[in-house]
């Protein structure tokens, strides 16, 4: 399993005119190959009036599955351009379509490529990128009096407060990074005075949002 990697949130679009032409871009996150033909479809479907439906796609922890559709356009002018944007910005599990109703002025291979490409981008900055982290679950179970300090302190900290738990005693679900786990049961046992008990949850990915895939 990756440490970490970018994906989009869970779907998105935007759109804009050029030179008369209307560009639609439609961006999903998908798992499987077939997920995204049926997405790939469905805006086919919802636009089956345009003149094109351009499609790009990447999926597989190691990109393995990488699939381009010009859908008309001169061929590696639309889907190249839009499957090289998510490569760019170093996406998996990323599908994207973008509609094109002709406007009566044609733009070249060059402006073509420069449309669809940046139709892509603004389409994946309209729906958000996502960091998927590779962290470690961790249940912190303490007193009910250590409650506000422990609480406190894990919402100002570094680490992902998922959940609190109140029971007989109360348990806090926490991820760390991994690699950060050792670190953390020491802070843990410093800042209640060995007063809790520490339990390995699941791994699991969180998701991040962030500004862009040069975020780290």
């Amino acid at each position: 399993m990756l440490s970490q990697y970018y994906t989009v949130n869970l779907e998105g679009s935007e759109q804009m005119i050029v030179q008369k032409s209307r560009f639609i871009g439609y961006v999903q996150r998908v798992e499987t190959e077939q997920e995204a033909l049926d997405f790939i479809q469905e805006i086919k479907k919802q636009h089956h009036d345009a003149t094109h439906n351009c499609s790009a796609y990447i999926i597989g922890e190691h990109d393995h599955i990488q699939k381009a559709n010009d859908d008309g356009e001169p061929s590696g002018t639309a889907g190249v351009p839009m499957l090289e944007v998510l490569k760019k910005q170093s996406l998996k599990d990323t599908a994207v379509v973008v509609t094109r109703y002709f406007g009566g002025i044609k733009l070249g291979a060059g402006g073509l490529i420069r449309a669809y490409g940046t139709m892509t981008s603004k389409a994946i900055q309209a729906t958000g990128i996502i960091k998927r982290q590779l962290m470690q679950g961790v249940f912190v179970t303490v007193d009910y009096t250590l409650i506000g300090k422990l609480e406190n302190e894990l919402r100002q900290s570094e680490y992902i407060l998922k959940d609190i738990d109140y029971q007989e005693k109360v348990t806090f679900h926490v991820y760390v990074k991994k690699e950060n786990v050792p670190d953390f049961c020491e802070w843990i046992i410093n800042l209640t005075h060995d007063q809790a008990l520490i339990k390995d949850g699941t791994l699991a990915y969180i998701e991040i949002p962030v500004a862009s895939t040069k975020d780290d």
